[in-house]
Parts: structure tokens; sequence; C-alpha cells
């Protein structure tokens, strides 16, 4: 096995831990599928059908979330190495939940459900990888969810950002319009614009039409 392809895998966190003789054994059998997307492309569409493990290998997509009955959309940057969805591909509803689109030139490797189950899964390294990684992702929503937005309208806002993310730093956007916004966080509209514009003037967001980007989420606590 080249070297190359061996150092590929190991920065994706299901293969961090199997040795070279694993690798070797896991190439023989198993077909991992190579895409590149231009800026732009979109990858996934929210509600397709999950049948692959879906790495980003290299580059940046915007993972936008639709939150139809609270009437906005949440989206956030996310970086190679990422992992897409690995929940989705089991459980009730086996569907992607999110839309992603390429921030920037990607590579994607796919591996398909089938070869996941069948021969990926009998090493254990592996399965405790994908064990710890949906844990950890559990674990990080149950405190997600039992936070509640509290204090001034600008914490509040901070909050509610840090609630949605997957991810607790990088480029985030919301767009929402200012009285659904002010209706979600038990604030009068007034208050939440003038909080917005505070925030754009100490440069912790950038207004825009019909919402917001945040450069940075880790500078805003």
């Amino acid at each position: 096995m080249e070297t190359t392809m061996y150092d590929m895998l190991l920065q994706l966190p299901l293969f961090q831990g199997l040795g070279k003789n694993d690798f070797t054994n896991i190439l023989s059998k198993v077909k991992f599928h190579f895409s590149n997307y231009k800026m732009g492309e979109k990858i996934i569409m929210k509600g397709e059908p999950c049948k692959n493990l879906v790495f980003l290998l290299s580059g940046s997509i915007l993972a936008e979330s639709d939150f139809e009955e609270e009437k906005f959309v949440f989206g956030e940057v996310l970086a190679a190495p990422y992992l897409i969805e690995p929940f989705s591909m089991f459980g009730l509803r086996q569907n992607f939940m999110s839309t992603y689109i390429a921030k920037t030139d990607v590579s994607i490797i796919t591996i398909d459900k089938e070869y996941f189950s069948t021969e990926l899964s009998r090493y254990e390294t592996f399965r405790i990888n994908y064990v710890n990684i949906l844990s950890n992702g559990i674990q990080h929503l149950y405190e997600r969810v039992r936070k509640v937005p509290y204090g001034t309208t600008e914490e509040r806002i901070v909050d509610f950002l840090f609630i949605l993310s997957d991810i607790p730093y990088g480029e985030k956007v919301l767009r929402i319009k200012m009285e659904d916004f002010a209706m979600l966080l038990s604030c009068t509209r007034n208050k939440i614009s003038q909080a917005l514009n505070e925030m754009q003037d100490k440069k912790m967001i950038s207004l825009q039409r019909m919402g917001f980007k945040v450069p940075a989420l880790e500078n805003l606590r």
C-alpha cells in the first residue's frame, strides 16, 4: 500500500489506530470512491438517502440546515478532515438532514454502506471509533439542547448560535427575519436590531440582507 494512501486515510477519525496490515486488508476488500467538487457545487441535498459514509478529505464545505417551522436557515463552514452525518446511515430516518455545498474546491471519499456492514465493522478499532463519534455527537447535542439562552440580548444571540452549531468555532451564517428572531429569543425587534448593530460595530458579526454572518464563532465568547 502506498504511504500516501495510508497517511490520507489516517486523517479520517474512523481509521485512526488501525495498523498498516489492517489498512492493506481493508483496501483489498473495500471500495473507496473519490470525488472532487468545485467551489459552489452542491455535494449533498437535504433529504437524500444516506447510503454511504462520506468523508471530507480536503477543502471546506457549507452545511445548511433549514428550520422550516422556526422560519430560519443556519449555515456553518466545516473544514477537512470531517465525517458528514455518520448518524444518518442508520436509524428511523436514513436521510441527510442538511444540504452541503463546496465552500472551496473539495475532495470527498465515500464508502458504500454495504462495505461498512460487511467489512469495516469486523475491525474492533473501527467499531470503537464509530461508536465514539456517535457518542460524542449525542453528548454535545444533549449539552446544547439543555442550554437555554438568557441574559442580555447579545448574550442570548451568542448562546443561540452555540446551540445551533455542530462545532463551536468557525464561520456561521443565520438567515432570519428580525421579527422571527425576536420571537425565538423572547426579545423585542428593536432590542435584537440594536444588539446586532452593536455586535457589528465590535466586528463580532457582519449584517447581511435577511440575517448576518459570524466570521469566527469562538470570538463571540
